[in-house]
């Protein structure tokens, strides 16, 4: 079964400095059939203008993801992390007992374009931990590249969840195809283009949440980002 949920039905807000979407239930935007799917709680894709950001402010049990897309995004925290998130690198923090963080547009000028994903983890009470990879567009061109796992193989950043994200770049009529065991489900949110996924055409901002799938195929409609979750 797949449920799609249109780019233009999510939640929206535009502060000036950060134009954003929400696909779950967040800040003041509250939707109670859209709260969360499986152990995946935000889905928020935002557009920070140059010189703007969010000020330091608290987190608790929760695995946090960055995706960037494009531009680049300034980070800082209490665990003593200082960083320059860069457009194909993740970074991940797990929240843990509590952990404070800033993060800015590091352009004065520049809009940074992002994803920020939350996660439940399989258990409160972690030291919080950081971590941030990088991952070309080479490596994701045609093919789904593993980006995070529950236990970090082939080069991915570890998490404290039994789920994992892959993302893949699919030029017009390229194909990707992901099994899904019996008892997982899947998240695909398209970043940028179009695909179809099962002969269904998602475009950019849209996503799909999938359960009782023996597998998807996803094919470049429009040159495409595309994020995929395979869940717990």
């Amino acid at each position: 079964m797949i449920t799609v949920r249109p780019s233009k039905d999510r939640g929206h807000a535009d502060h000036g400095w950060l134009d954003t979407r929400f696909t779950f239930s967040f800040a003041d935007y509250y939707d109670p059939k859209h709260v969360h799917f499986r152990t995946l709680r935000v889905m928020n894709d935002d557009r920070i203008a140059g010189g703007g950001g969010f000020p330091t402010h608290p987190h608790r049990d929760m695995e946090i993801v960055t995706y960037v897309l494009e531009g680049a995004l300034a980070h800082k925290d209490s665990m003593g992390n200082g960083s320059v998130i860069k457009a194909g690198d993740v970074q991940y923090m797990s929240a843990g007992t509590g952990v404070a963080h800033s993060e800015f547009n590091a352009s004065k000028s520049e809009a940074a374009h992002l994803y920020q994903i939350w996660m439940f983890p399989d258990k409160a009470g972690y030291e919080p931990a950081y971590d941030q990879k990088t991952f070309s567009d080479a490596d994701k061109r045609g093919q789904l590249r593993l980006l995070v796992s529950p236990d970090g193989r082939d080069g991915s950043i570890k998490i404290r969840q039994d789920n994992e994200l892959y993302a893949a770049i699919l030029g017009e009529g390229q194909t990707v195809k992901h099994r899904l065991n019996p008892e997982r489900h899947a998240y695909v949110q398209v970043a940028r283009g179009s695909v179809t996924l099962n002969g269904q055409t998602l475009g950019e901002g849209d996503g799909a949440q999938i359960s009782q799938e023996q597998a998807l195929e996803l094919t470049g409609v429009k040159e495409a980002e595309v994020l995929v979750f395979d869940l717990a």
